[in-house]
């Protein structure tokens, strides 16, 4: 897979959370805070994202990570840190 540009990966990562919370407003999102709270993504609907964004990059995040997945912006520079390492 060529590498995806960081816009590029944020789409896709907007189309996995919209896929399981239509309704979420990701532009609205004050940076730098937790999204799954800003968004109420319950444990079952991260889960499906995490699933979503698997199929769609072919990155798995493993349990011990999530913690990196707090907010939008580390979200994003695992899936990156995890696509280029």
């Amino acid at each position: 897979m060529a590498p995806l540009s960081r816009d590029t990966l944020r789409d896709t990562v907007t189309d996995a959370i919209l896929a399981v919370a239509p309704e979420a407003d990701l532009d609205a999102l004050p940076p730098g805070r937790p999204w799954r709270e800003q968004l109420e993504i319950d444990s079952f609907d991260f889960l499906n994202i995490l699933v979503d964004l698997e199929k769609r990059l072919g990155v798995s995040v493993p349990e011990s990570d999530y913690h990196e997945l707090e907010t939008l912006q580390g979200l994003l520079d695992y899936l990156e840190r995890r696509l280029t390492g």
